[in-house]
């Protein structure tokens, strides 16, 4: 069924949703990550920040506190139903069955509790701060910043009459369109949907992977949000993220454990998961440092994930590297994840995954038509590469708005891992405008892992 998102909005029955409906809406990563830290590190206590890297833009003047924290009680107060851990233990995850282990469901049943928070207003700002041990903080990620997303798209929707909220997302609609229309029949394209973070409002996500999957076929390979691919028969999408690594460096006693964490860290994971689940992250303290120190059974990882490095120079930089090593890049993913939109994903997969004669850009194209053309694109694999799509994907509403302020563009705001066990935790990245932490521990780092490879970019989303 097709919902009138003008009419819902205009009617304010959203006042009336709550945004979380499930704790399965969330990124599958953060399930299995969640399980690894049942598994190894069961009474780590783990605190979580919000951080809004767009600090022109004060949420705590736009986003209703008392709403806000409405929401977040409601997410407290929610269990997994018994048919969504059903769905966990019995389907099929990257080609294997089992990957939730009974125990676990188990303790997700009947154990499971979001931590306690704080939340206030300072300088316009929201501060929201998780507390508790690393398995009660850790799954409030996706939900905070997915619920702050949404109260700011409802406050803005609530100044918009019936024939302006009409106009707003028959622009959305069409500008969804025509990023389809020219993906739409490229050959082998692999996208994933991973805009669950900081997506206009849930259902506008749902419309648009559906959206998706109807226009794109195969070339939509799934969604990272779990409650979605378990109501539409989606494949889940993910693997790991940044706060293991920062966990595992927090957690060390010297600066050679230190140096050392970010592969201990794929020890323990690859003794819960195999296959495609093995997917390197390495730019949490540094792409070039962490490829040039890694051991040599790294190489037989399935992959890598680019998520704040030039996608180009890091693909070239994992493909060298596979390759030194006597491994075949073809074999190999290649999942880029920041700040992608239609013309970066074209360009990014003609780059990996063909060539193209006579210097021709797919930023040329107007239309699929264009781009198969057989006389400018010739098929010639050097990697398995796949586009993770997020907030250009679920949140393209710049200009949209008919009354031409740019409340609802999307916002850059993250909610990280600060500290382990009393200890302040680190993510330099491959951008030095993604770094994030306590300010002198982060010099320290920078000693131990060194700057190669990383430069200073703006940060988009």
């Amino acid at each position: 069924m097709i919902i009138d998102l003008a009419r819902r909005a205009h009617d304010h029955n959203w006042e009336m949703d709550p945004i979380t409906r499930s704790l399965l809406d969330t990124d599958f990563y953060k399930l299995l990550m969640l399980q690894f830290i049942w598994k190894h590190f069961p009474r780590t206590r783990a605190t979580f920040t919000l951080i809004n890297r767009s600090s022109s833009v004060h949420l705590g003047e736009i986003v209703s506190i008392p709403r806000l924290r409405e929401q977040l009680e409601a997410t407290r107060r929610l269990r997994f139903r018994k048919s969504e851990l059903v769905w966990l233990a019995g389907n099929t995850f990257y080609g294997r069955r089992g990957i939730f282990e009974p125990a676990f469901l188990e303790w997700l049943e009947h154990e499971f509790r979001l931590s306690d928070y704080e939340l206030w207003v300072q300088d316009g700002q929201l501060h929201l701060r998780f507390e508790g041990l690393w398995s009660g903080t850790s799954m409030w990620e996706i939900y905070a910043l997915a619920q702050i997303s949404e109260l700011r798209t409802r406050a803005g929707l609530k100044q918009l009459s019936e024939l302006e909220l009409d106009i707003l997302y028959a622009r959305a609609k069409t500008r969804l369109w025509e990023k389809m229309a020219r993906l739409r029949g490229v050959p082998d394209l692999s996208i994933s949907d991973f805009g669950t973070r900081r997506r206009h409002s849930f259902l506008w996500h749902e419309y648009v992977v559906n959206a998706m999957r109807d226009t794109l076929g195969e070339s939509f390979t799934g969604t990272s949000n779990a409650f979605l691919a378990y109501k539409h028969d989606f494949e889940a999408i993910g693997t790991n993220g940044h706060e293991l690594p920062m966990a595992m460096a927090a957690l060390a006693g010297s600066d050679e454990e230190l140096r050392s964490s970010q592969y201990r860290l794929l020890e323990l994971w690859q003794q819960s998961y195999q296959g495609e689940l093995l997917i390197l992250l390495p730019d949490t303290f540094g792409t070039t440092q962490f490829l040039r120190s890694a051991p040599e059974w790294v190489a037989n990882w399935t992959g890598q994930r680019i998520d704040s490095k030039d996608a180009y120079v890091a693909g070239d930089e994992y493909i060298t590297w596979l390759e030194r090593r006597g491994r075949d890049p073809r074999q190999k993913r290649l999942i880029s994840s920041d700040a992608l939109d239609v013309e970066q994903i074209l360009s990014l997969h003609a780059y990996f995954a063909g060539t193209l004669e006579n210097g021709a850009s797919p930023d040329d194209f107007h239309s699929a038509e264009d781009f198969l053309d057989a006389n400018r694109w010739l098929p010639q694999r050097r990697i398995r590469f796949s586009a993770g799509w997020g907030t250009l994907l679920t949140n393209d509403f710049r200009n949209c708005n008919p009354q031409g302020s740019d409340g609802f563009n999307p916002v850059s705001l993250v909610c990280k891992l600060s500290e382990v066990e009393g200890r302040p935790a680190v993510k330099l990245s491959d951008n030095y405008s993604k770094a994030m932490g306590d300010p002198t521990e982060a010099e320290r780092y920078r000693r131990v892992f060194g700057l190669a490879g990383v430069t200073d970019s703006p940060v988009l989303t």
